[in-house]
């Protein structure tokens, strides 16, 4: 007998629909399944065999062939269990084909026939949704993830018999979950206030986070870099639910989510360590899975120790740096994986850490510091938008008692920047104004006489590039943007060229 059920794969960062077809024919018993499954997939059939048995259910000692349409489309995970179990049940008669009819089945298989939580459910469901399809029925491990999404009903059934008994009789069992509403990001232990003295520093952090400015910060050991850098999300406007169901997305397909909410509502602070390979930062592998760069998506990107990470590794930041995307080919087809973050990176002056301290001596020769700063190479040093230098804190801002600005307080300056911001460039499809392409930084930065006499002998004295001018343009369109300006005016333009080019001084 034939049946047909529908089942959902991850494909790349989305879901794609699967329809699965079951037909039991009479012969030798054989188990088959084809359609490009992967080893998870092959590997169900024992799964779905054990867990049948296990729940009270016959199994067919006949020739079972599962097709997995389309058949051009490869497979992963194991999330197509559930679908098979159910194809199966509706070919032996005990499951009627209009009772699966525009209903979506996603979830794992234990031996004993429990539903498990697979990876990806978020995009499965967002794609069940655009294919109208009315029901989706997950695993009860998913169903905070699966409640982000309205316009479908969700179902999380425990176990592979309570989801048959509601599909015969849908009043006895199982019971809808409501739509999640999103709530605050909890407090989180780190604010600006525990940062004493700094405030050049603090303020190109903030001018960083009201623009989208990728950022370097350049210092001795102990001069609070990582510190600073761990505190820049605390500062970044609060994301919005669009936001927070494409970074939820990102961690669902890699396996991320917090078993507790299943909800990424703050933004991703990635910190890689300096050995990271290519891909685990850019993403890939046969099936390709996010990297670090789009775990970072909508967050901050911190890379500590920057010249220690390989030349490879910092040279294909380019592209993401650029385009804000990462596309990665295989043979099974091409991935495109969003990758929109603020880079903060922080590093020493030189080996030893102590080139230009005040305190300590530098025991490097020239010829070894300038060895060591060109392992960062030009191009990538270009994209950087602000390259600031972090001073020795002095012992007296230690032990000030003046208190410290929160993070809260800079927020809401950083928050008034971007809504000037985003009604300025929303109908561009850019948001702040790190992404501004060259034709709107000329609409939008138009310089006076003054202005256009200092870009020119910053432009000439400091031999910068047209890409640098365009970065330090956008930079003081950020920082009048602070001062809720609409004229950039030159005490713009000599900060934004001072925290471009402070480490190089």
């Amino acid at each position: 007998m034939y049946a047909r059920v529908s089942g959902e794969t991850p494909a790349g960062l989305n879901g794609a629909g699967v329809v699965v077809e079951v037909d039991i024919e009479r012969g030798l018993p054989a188990f088959e399944i084809v359609g490009l499954p992967d080893m998870a997939i092959r590997e169900s059939r024992e799964r779905v065999r054990t867990a049948l048995k296990n729940s009270g259910f016959p199994f067919p000692q006949n020739r079972i062939t599962v097709n997995l349409a389309p058949a051009n489309l490869r497979k992963d995970g194991s999330g197509l269990d559930l679908p098979i179990a159910v194809g199966i049940l509706v070919s032996l008669g005990v499951l009627p084909q209009d009772k699966v009819q525009d209903k979506v089945f996603i979830g794992e298989l234990s031996l004993e026939g429990a539903i498990r939580e697979v990876n990806g459910v978020l995009p499965m469901v967002l794609d069940a949704r655009r294919q109208h399809m009315p029901e989706v029925f997950i695993p009860q491990g998913n169903g905070e993830e699966g409640r982000l999404i309205d316009g479908i009903a969700i179902y999380t059934p425990v176990h592979l018999k309570q989801l048959v008994t509601h599909l015969l009789c849908p009043c006895l069992e199982l019971l809808q979950h409501k739509e999640l509403e999103l709530s605050e990001p909890e407090n989180v232990d780190i604010d600006f206030s525990d940062v004493h003295g700094q405030r050049v520093v603090k303020r190109a952090l903030e001018i960083a986070a009201a623009g989208g400015h990728n950022i370097l910060l350049t210092g001795s050991p102990g001069s609070g870099k990582t510190m600073l850098a761990r505190r820049l999300p605390t500062i970044l406007p609060p994301m919005t639910k669009e936001e927070v169901l494409e970074v939820t997305k990102i961690y669902s397909i890699a396996g991320l989510l917090n078993n507790k909410s299943n909800l990424i509502n703050q933004r991703p602070f990635r910190s890689p360590h300096h050995t990271i390979t290519l891909s685990a930062l850019i993403g890939g592998g046969s099936v390709p899975v996010p990297g670090e760069v789009t775990l970072s998506h909508n967050g901050v990107l911190f890379l500590d120790e920057f010249p220690e990470f390989s030349k490879a590794v910092l040279e294909v930041l380019r592209q993401p740096l650029e385009d804000h995307i990462v596309t990665i080919n295989r043979v099974h087809g091409s991935y495109i994986f969003p990758a929109s973050f603020l880079l903060c990176c922080a590093q020493n002056p030189c080996y030893c850490g102590f080139a230009g301290d005040p305190v300590h001596e530098c025991i490097c020769r020239p010829a070894d510091i300038e060895r060591y700063q060109r392992k960062i190479s030009g191009p990538i040093s270009d994209r950087i938008d602000l390259q600031v230098y972090v001073p020795r804190v002095k012992y007296e801002d230690l032990h000030a008692t003046e208190a410290e600005e929160t993070s809260a307080q800079i927020r809401e300056r950083v928050c008034a920047a971007r809504n000037i911001q985003l009604k300025r460039l929303k109908r561009y499809g850019v948001y702040c104004n790190a992404g501004m392409n060259h034709r709107q930084v000329e609409r939008f930065c138009k310089l006076d006489a003054a202005c256009n006499t200092l870009m020119e002998n910053a432009f000439c004295k400091l031999g910068l590039s047209a890409r640098s001018y365009d970065r330090i343009l956008k930079v003081a369109r950020t920082i009048a943007d602070l001062e809720t300006s609409d004229i950039i005016f030159p005490s713009h333009i000599a900060e934004a060229i001072q925290l471009r080019t402070q480490v190089n001084q």
